[in-house]
């Protein structure tokens, strides 16, 4: 009796504390408090690789797939759970390399060039390495479909039982990607490890933060963000919009890009607090960077901005333009 007591005590002063009616302020709490919200932790590692862009090359397929797993069993030595890869973690094609009426001209890819059937043998390997470490690997690949129709981008879900359980296909598609190289998906994507909800965005979808609201809404406490990052350049945008929406969702983002990048924003996994809680080396070269993520339900940030955008507000708002009302101005 004591302990429901203290329990609707609580739901009251939520109630008075956010304007919320009994009933809402009773469901939040429940949600909040209901047994998959026990705070959790999962050991995480992120990856970044060696830059490869011909799938024409066996030899560099071959040596990502090796490398891959190299990274691999330094991440199951570093008590890992799970592992994060950057976009075509395997091979990233050039659209140049790619196009058919290349190299000089960028035009409609022809996807005969690629190695699938190399392709298929490296990630086969990947997914016998993931049963034998029991470790969940998430793998940036192209996504071959039935002809005429053009490939995915996509992130590959391998469990810790060697099995493909999900594939998040990128949706947002650059302006090339559209509209020569790749099919665009259509849906978010989460899944759980140990009680920990990720979700999935690939490519240049940081630039897009409904999508990262999206996932929000769909209660991950991780988004796993895979990009390429050929060159320098672009790196510090993506890393601060990683950051960005880390702190602005209250959830961890994993941020996994190629090597060559790292010279300016290494991969890395922030935290709720916007922070980098660890990125990788910034030398240019193949690494990985582990952290624990831990949610917190107990914090009351998110549940706040969820409440903030039910409209709250609307009943505490006056009727005054402070344009006109020159009394209000100071």
């Amino acid at each position: 009796m004591t302990k429901n007591a203290n329990f609707k005590r609580r739901v009251r002063a939520r109630a008075a504390k956010t304007g919320e009616s009994y009933t809402a302020a009773l469901r939040q709490l429940r949600h909040t408090h209901g047994p998959r919200h026990a705070n959790k932790s999962v050991r995480l590692a992120v990856a970044q690789t060696t830059f490869h862009d011909d799938p024409r090359d066996i030899s560099r397929l071959r040596a990502s797939g090796l490398e891959m797993r190299r990274l691999m069993h330094e991440a199951h030595e570093a008590g890992a759970r799970l592992l994060h890869f950057p976009e075509g973690a395997t091979c990233s094609p050039n659209k140049r390399i790619m196009s058919a009426n290349g190299p000089g001209e960028i035009g409609p890819s022809d996807w005969n060039r690629f190695e699938w059937g190399v392709l298929r043998e490296e990630l086969d390997a990947t997914r016998r390495l993931a049963r034998e470490l029991r470790l969940w690997t998430i793998v940036g690949s192209a996504h071959r479909l039935t002809p005429p129709h053009r490939p995915h981008n996509s992130l590959y879900v391998i469990s810790d039982h060697g099995e493909v359980v999900t594939r998040y296909d990128e949706r947002m598609l650059s302006n090339t990607k559209i509209s020569f190289m790749y099919s665009p998906g259509k849906i978010p994507v989460t899944f759980e490890v140990d009680g920990i909800r990720f979700g999935c965005a690939l490519g240049m979808e940081t630039h897009y933060p409904e999508l990262f609201i999206e996932y929000e809404r769909l209660d991950v406490d991780c988004v796993l963000f895979s990009t390429t990052g050929e060159t320098p350049i672009a790196a510090p945008g993506f890393a601060a919009e990683a950051l960005g929406h880390a702190a602005s969702n209250a959830y961890w983002v994993s941020f996994s890009a190629h090597a060559p990048q790292s010279l300016a924003a290494p991969s890395g996994i922030a935290g709720p607090d916007g922070r980098w809680a660890t990125q990788c080396r910034t030398d240019g070269t193949a690494s990985i960077a582990v952290a624990n993520i831990e949610t917190n339900r107990e914090h009351p940030a998110r549940p706040w901005r969820r409440t903030a955008r039910t409209g709250i507000y609307d009943r505490h708002r006056v009727d005054s333009d402070p344009r006109s009302d020159g009394r209000n101005m100071f």
